[in-house]
Order: structure tokens, then sequence, then C-alpha cells
């Protein structure tokens, strides 16, 4: 797979991260609750967190990630993406794709498809093999950690809590309990 050099990436990056500054809030953020969070207080550019709950992910009757060792980026408007280290993933279950996207702020990542007992979800996970670390933020610390789709899946946790995917289709953030928006992913959100 042929991944773009980060230079080149770097040198475009420029005005989408320059648009996120001017972008405006929804009109109908919903309230935030003791021990609920909101994707609105999430910074940008994304926030790096250690994950103390356990997070699991499963696929066709095996669990193929269980760790209590989880990161997970925060971004405005976004539900939070969980990185599993790579020692807790079954990463034999995980056949690269031909496929590459961009983060303005996080690099380029690269996907896989899952497989276990022959059963295939496609593009189910991904990740940065050598993050951007122009802007002083921690990604560097999840190269080569995969992200899963909660909707390429059977089941992901957080905690006791199954999750649910991000709206959408495109982003792979999980939607916790006391996770509030609205969150980006539906059309017209796009500029969020």
């Amino acid at each position: 797979m042929n991944v773009p050099d980060k230079a080149w990436l770097l040198a475009r990056v420029g005005p989408s991260r320059a648009a996120w500054a001017h972008s405006r809030r929804p009109h109908n953020v919903e309230p935030v609750g003791p021990g609920e969070e909101s994707v609105w207080d999430f910074p940008r550019p994304p926030r790096v967190e250690d994950v103390s709950e356990r997070v699991r992910v499963v696929f066709n009757g095996e669990t193929v990630a269980d760790t209590f060792a989880a990161k997970r980026i925060c971004e405005t408007a976004s539900a939070p993406a969980y990185h599993i280290p790579p020692e807790h993933v079954a990463m034999d279950k995980l056949r690269p794709v031909d496929k590459v996207t961009a983060c303005e702020w996080k690099g380029f990542a690269t996907y896989f498809n899952l497989v276990v007992n022959g059963r295939v979800s496609h593009e189910a996970a991904y990740t940065y093999p050598d993050p951007l670390n122009d802007l002083g933020e921690p990604y560097p610390s999840i190269a080569g950690w995969p992200v899963f789709y909660a909707s390429r899946v059977d089941a992901a946790y957080v905690g006791e809590a199954k999750v649910r995917p991000q709206p959408g289709g495109y982003y792979s953030g999980w939607v916790t309990p006391g996770l509030r928006g609205p969150i980006k992913g539906l059309p017209g959100t796009e500029s969020w």
C-alpha cells in the first residue's frame, strides 16, 4: 500500500485546520447533567486520553480486542474514537486493504478487513501507522493502535456499556451512555 509522505500532507492541511476556527456550534446542543459529557466540550485539535475502563470488541462469536489500556481521541462534535494497543488485539484477524484516508490532525490512516472464522467485515478497523506530530499533541502514542467501527463489528463495549456507532457511518466514534450532542456524521453536519 502506498501511503503518501507526511510532508505532503502537512503542506496541505493548513486551510482545513483554519476552517475549524470559524465553524459554528449548532443551536440544539444538548444540556449536560452529572456524569455526562458533551462532544461540544471536546477540543480541536483533538485530545488523546487514557481510558481506565475495560474496552472490548466482539465479532462472529470471538473477542477480537480486550484491554484496560485503550486511549480515546476526543474531538469537537465527534464521539470519541477508541484506539486499542495492538498487543491486546487479535492482529492475525486483521487483513490490510488498499485504502488510505487523511486526517488534518492525526495524519494518514490505513484500513483492515476483519476476518473471523470465514466471516468478513470490510474496512472494520484502521490505524495511524505514523501519526503527525507537528502540534505537540501525543498522536505518536497511538501509532499502529487499531480503531474498530462499532457499526462493522457485532458488539463493542466500554466498561459494561455496549456502545452505539457514531451517526452517518463515516466516522468511527463510539457513542457511550452519557455522551451528549448533537454528534456530527449525519447529512448537514459536515461543517461541524
